[in-house]
């Protein structure tokens, strides 16, 4: 069952569609990816994914993945090629991994083209380089690559992937994978830069909880003088388009229809 959703023009180009709640977020989520699957394997032969962490994420994984849910079936799995946006300096099977998460809640339920994960284990600087090289394998070396979606988180502070604020990795244009910390005391990182999530072809926020709508309203309503968040940084060649729940779009001003 799909769920109303209010457009909302924002300063910066950036679409923002809020919807009641975690669910009905799930769902519109789940039909950005079905289209956009859609597009680009009848235009491109293929699709590029690069996944989010994070409980709102895996919901949407979750529910991609059910087969009593009407999404799975259109989708033409064995044309996506799963890829990552970020993941934490530890083995596999961690707790905190990203992608013992997607696994879980996707990636062992769907037959899938390839999947790439970032080798946490190896620690972040090593872990980077090889990514980096992955990618490079994947899409070419001839600039950077241009992921079909890239699925994108908003931390309270503003970040995205696991460019946090003042990071060395968020200025970071010449590699396509950078070794990042984590806010202390979390485990440092690996991370897609931003010249990466900038080339996407599109860029899918998902954006739920209270302790969210601070950063939200500061990266598309800032107030004059506010340092920018992180997100807010990054210059998208596509214009990035924003699921918020009604908790994380509070502090917007009202939309208008």
């Amino acid at each position: 069952m799909g769920a109303a959703r209010v457009s909302v023009a924002v300063q910066g180009g950036v679409r923002v569609e809020r919807v009641d709640d975690r669910a009905a977020l799930a769902r519109a989520a789940a039909e950005e990816v079905v289209r956009l699957a859609a597009e680009a394997v009848d235009g491109r032969g293929t699709f590029t994914l690069a996944l989010a962490g994070g409980s709102t994420p895996a919901a949407l994984y979750r529910l991609l993945a059910d087969p009593g849910a009407p999404y799975r079936d259109r989708v033409r799995w064995p044309a996506v090629h799963a890829f990552f946006g970020d993941e934490r300096a530890v083995p596999p099977d961690h707790p905190d991994s990203n992608y013992r998460m997607a696994r879980s809640a996707l990636l062992d339920q769907v037959a899938l083209a390839s999947v790439h994960r970032i080798r946490g284990e190896l620690g972040a600087v090593a872990a980077a380089r090889e990514y980096e090289a992955e990618l490079r394998a994947h899409f070419g070396s001839a600039g950077f690559p241009a992921f079909d979606l890239m699925l994108l988180g908003l931390g309270a502070d503003g970040h995205t992937a696991s460019l946090f604020p003042g990071s060395p990795a968020l200025l970071e244009r010449s590699r396509w994978a950078a070794d990042a910390p984590g806010p202390p005391p979390a485990r440092s990182r690996v991370t897609l830069t931003a010249p990466v999530l900038e080339a996407a072809r599109a860029v899918l926020f998902l954006v739920a909880g209270a302790d969210k709508a601070g950063a939200l309203r500061r990266w598309v309503k800032p107030r004059p003088g506010e340092e920018p968040v992180p997100a807010a940084r990054i210059r998208f060649g596509a214009v990035p388009r924003v699921l918020a729940d009604a908790e994380a779009a509070a502090g917007l001003e009202s939309p208008a229809t």
